[in-house]
């Protein structure tokens, strides 16, 4: 098996953790955990799973690095997770992956002003179709479910996947330089400082001793797979892929977070959620189409 094919494993991996920690993590809170609190619990946790891990890699950071990493800490493990959790237990889990599907998109857009990538017509059109689809989650969330707020939480996770966008052009610099665990160890740190004083009024509401056994399980779950195994596949899959390339991965989440939230009945479609998933698929495959044209265009000029 080459480096590629176990990269693309990797992403594909972590879209499944992904998918089903749509539903888990919405089965945690804001009932038993609200999504400060419960940021705080992921991100001490996977914070001290990565730090366990990264004795066995003797590398350390470059000074000149650490401000970058402290970006990449504020869009990738805090800000982020912060917005995400809060926008999440506002809204339902399909509505939420489906808004998530924005993420290669926004990657586009930032890939173009930051990286100077070129753009096309088809990348526009897809960008725009993209872009409607979330505005239709985010206007009509009052009518896609029984969530309360459901409209500003699916804006939340649209805020979620922008900075989420930010992270990966910020952290691809850092993964061809370091190996994942030395630098994700210091990004978990550094997150764990900034959500620490927004989380920690809740944290100690927690009634620990009420909280069925099934929860405990399904916060591990979120802790342990949907964050440290997820950026352990997603960090390594970046050595080996461009941004833009991984981020594509991510339509696959609301697939799997539709088929698992149905199953578990924590969730239904309608008509204004499947209007909104073609119109961001639409615009994804008009933006994936594009970058494979103009592959095989740069591959023809090259021959």
């Amino acid at each position: 098996m080459n480096s590629k094919t176990s990269a693309i494993i990797a992403a594909l991996l972590a879209s499944v953790i992904y998918g089903i920690s749509f539903t888990v993590a919405k089965e945690v809170m804001p009932v038993y955990i609200k999504p400060y609190a419960f940021i705080v619990l992921r991100v001490t946790g996977a914070t001290v799973l990565f730090w366990i891990a990264g004795l066995f890699v003797r590398e350390q950071i470059q000074r000149n690095d650490l401000f970058r990493i402290f970006l990449a800490a504020v869009f990738g493990a805090s800000a982020n997770m912060l917005t995400f959790f809060k926008g999440l237990s506002l809204t339902t889990p399909i509505s939420a992956s489906v808004m998530m599907l924005t993420t290669p998109i926004l990657v586009l857009i930032l890939s173009t002003i930051i990286l100077k990538e070129k753009i096309t017509l088809l990348k526009v059109s897809g960008i725009l179709a993209g872009l409607i689809g979330a505005f239709v989650l985010i206007i009509y969330g009052q009518a896609i479910g029984e969530a309360k707020s459901a409209g500003w939480g699916n804006f939340l996770v649209f805020v979620n996947a922008a900075l989420y966008s930010f992270y990966l052009i910020i952290v691809k610099r850092l993964t061809d330089k370091y190996h994942p665990l030395t630098f994700v160890k210091w990004l978990y740190l550094m997150g764990w400082v900034i959500v620490l004083p927004f989380g920690f009024p809740e944290l100690i509401e927690i009634q620990w001793t009420q909280m069925p056994l099934a929860i405990y399980y399904k916060a591990a779950f979120v802790v342990v797979f949907a964050t440290f195994f997820t950026y352990l596949f997603n960090l390594f899959a970046l050595t080996r892929l461009k941004p833009t390339t991984l981020s594509i991965f991510i339509y696959l989440q609301p697939v799997i977070a539709s088929v698992y939230a149905l199953l578990t009945g924590n969730d239904s479609l309608n008509y204004i959620k499947i209007i909104a998933t073609l119109l961001i698929f639409s615009g994804v495959y008009m933006v994936t189409l594009s970058n494979s044209t103009r592959n095989i265009r740069t591959l023809k000029e090259k021959s």
